[in-house]
């Protein structure tokens, strides 16, 4: 049964099918509504045929809804109905917990999301927490976004941008208990080499995700 993966990121939304291997893109962007989200994959992906739909977006999601606005895309995200939009059965997960379910190979794992902003979710066999950590407070009155997003970047420089990414990954792999941490986002490439413990992410990983989260062998918490 054709699933089509909507990952949705602060630059563009990347589509895919679960049983293909072509990504098409469309723009994205700190004013992106939902409805021409909608509207620009449906006109992407018209010569597609697929039954499901799975979007990852980067916000806060509970039971297959977001609770709160994205903070890197435009408004309108709560209220509206993606599931109604797209006309066939759709799930709704946090991007980074996409990710992170693809990028699952065993045991109790982090995985952090260094782009526009600081995804994170936690996965241990057969379940997917989702984790909003970016906005807890960090140094000098700021937050772990600030520090490991792409503002942290840019303020910091390359060689502090990467000392604060092994201070955090430390600090939260220890607090998790985790056996291992995957680096993923776009900003991952940044890094020469990775803290101890990390194993380098693939952002097409988000893609086996949004396949995996119609397998009744995961739940999405």
């Amino acid at each position: 049964m054709p699933i089509l993966v909507v990952d949705v990121g602060g630059n563009n939304v990347k589509l895919r099918l679960s049983d293909g291997e072509e990504v098409r893109r469309v723009p994205s962007g700190p004013h992106l509504r939902p409805g021409t989200m909608v509207e620009r994959v449906r006109a992407a992906t018209a010569d597609w045929a697929f039954e499901r739909v799975s979007v990852g977006v980067p916000g806060p999601v509970k039971n297959g809804r977001l609770v709160d606005e994205p903070a890197n895309l435009g408004g309108g995200w709560l209220a509206f109905d993606l599931e109604h939009a797209f006309g066939v059965p759709t799930r709704v997960v946090n991007d980074a917990a996409m990710q992170a379910l693809g990028s699952w190979e065993g045991g109790k794992m982090l995985f952090l999301g260094l782009g526009t902003g600081l995804g994170s979710a936690l996965v241990v066999e057969g379940l997917v927490l989702s984790l909003e950590l970016a906005h807890l407070p960090y140094r000098r009155k700021r937050t772990y976004e600030d520090w490991l997003g792409t503002r942290g970047l840019e303020r910091l420089g390359k060689k502090r941008w990467r000392a604060a990414v092994v201070d955090v990954v430390a600090k939260l792999a220890a607090a998790m208990v985790a056996d291992e941490v995957v680096l993923g986002g776009g900003n991952v490439r940044k890094l020469d080499t990775l803290p101890a413990g990390c194993r380098r992410g693939d952002n097409e990983r988000a893609f086996l995700g949004g396949a995996r989260l119609w397998d009744s062998g995961w739940r999405v918490l």
